[in-house]
């Protein structure tokens, strides 16, 4: 930037409820710089949607059946984070996916999400989750759900 080079103006990091690596320093590191954040895959490739059930294997046409990226989502300790969220979801008449989106915009720098989809209806569910702006309450509920150590 002294040297008259481009300004950084936006960073894209992986970022959902269970991969937050990014928040002891890039996220600070952003505040200080205003630098924004856009994050992607919000929805853990459908993990974070809730489509998937404890216990039982992915439908055969999702991520869930053939990536092991999702896969590796698919423990109890997950499972037990998305039974967790569902009164939150549900009393806001909002799907789980709305809520992991919801919640990434709410965290510090967030510019915007990169959520990715299968089918038309949930681009345009992925775009009304942005309508969804969370309390401080509800943001700090879900913290506790994500660090119950805390």
């Amino acid at each position: 930037e002294r040297q008259g080079g481009e300004v950084c103006i936006i960073s894209q990091p992986q970022y959902k409820m269970r991969e937050r690596q990014i928040v002891r320093e890039l996220i600070p590191y952003c505040q200080f710089a205003n630098v924004g954040i856009l994050p992607y895959y919000p929805l853990a490739g459908g993990f974070l949607s809730g489509k998937s059930q404890r216990g039982q294997a992915p439908a055969a046409d999702t991520r869930g059946a053939r990536s092991p990226y999702v896969q590796k989502f698919l423990t109890d300790a997950n499972f037990d984070l998305l039974d967790g969220l569902r009164p939150l979801a549900a009393a806001h008449n909002r799907s789980l996916a709305a809520l992991a989106i919801a919640w990434l915009l709410a965290q510090p720098q967030m510019a915007s999400v990169i959520s990715g989809a299968t089918r038309p209806e949930q681009v345009e569910a992925n775009a009304h989750a942005a309508d969804w702006t969370l309390t401080p309450d509800e943001v700090q509920q879900i913290r506790g759900l994500l660090d119950p150590k805390a």
